[in-house]
């Protein structure tokens, strides 16, 4: 998790030496044809949350954990290379308006993330080895996470973080990384106990995430009468 984490400052020290060289915009008609709509903002964050935390509560065999952060950091170094080698920039507006919760809270997401290192989508990435690793150890389980996932890569797209050819590298990025290291995982290795704890620690995370939102939604108000 260490090692995971000290990658984070790289995303940003990668966006700030593409951000003064030329960049690259794999727009096709269909992005084009894709409203923005502030409220997909709330999906991106919320359920990218949910399903970041979820491995780290539910995998608890150490090979099933080992093999879930070498699928991380296979995923992370593979993008962070694409990054250097085709640097993107993303599909963001100049300038949009309107108010209320969700255009604060897209407006919040835009000034967090800078608007490169898109192809392929890290976001989208990581959303997939999470589902995917959870679907090795509970398949029910793992089917709620790939639909979370699949809503989060619909998200990026309708609050124009991404492109479409962005999302698309970044599930064939997490497939590769279930084929050639998750999927080793036996599922008969997994304990009973853990299998049948998985759904409910899920849900136990998706009520955190839930009250993280209204969290969110208090600073909102907060911030408004400020």
């Amino acid at each position: 998790m260490v090692t995971l984490m000290l990658l984070v400052p790289c995303y940003l020290f990668i966006a700030n030496r593409v951000a003064v060289g030329p960049v690259h915009a794999p727009e096709l008609p269909w992005d084009r044809a894709l409203p923005l709509q502030p409220i997909w903002a709330l999906i991106y964050g919320a359920l990218y949350m949910f399903l970041i935390v979820l491995p780290v509560i539910v995998v608890r065999e150490e090979a099933h954990i080992r093999r879930t952060f070498w699928a991380y950091l296979a995923v992370w170094i593979t993008a962070y290379i694409c990054f250097l080698v085709y640097p993107t920039v993303a599909p963001r507006p100049r300038e949009f308006v309107g108010d209320g919760f969700a255009v604060w809270g897209l407006r919040f997401l835009y000034d967090a993330d800078p608007p490169y290192n898109c192809f392929p989508s890290l976001h989208v990435a990581h959303s997939f080895v999470s589902a995917l690793t959870c679907y090795r150890l509970d398949r029910r389980l793992g089917h709620g996470a790939l639909l979370c996932a699949s809503l989060v890569a619909i998200s990026t797209l309708f609050t124009k973080q991404h492109y479409i050819a962005d999302v698309v590298a970044g599930i064939v990025l997490a497939f590769v990384a279930y084929r050639l290291i998750l999927r080793g995982y036996p599922r008969r290795s997994v304990p009973e106990l853990d299998r049948r704890l998985a759904p409910v620690l899920a849900l136990a995370v998706l009520a955190v995430v839930g009250l993280g939102v209204v969290g969110f939604w208090i600073a909102y108000r907060l911030h408004g009468q400020a």
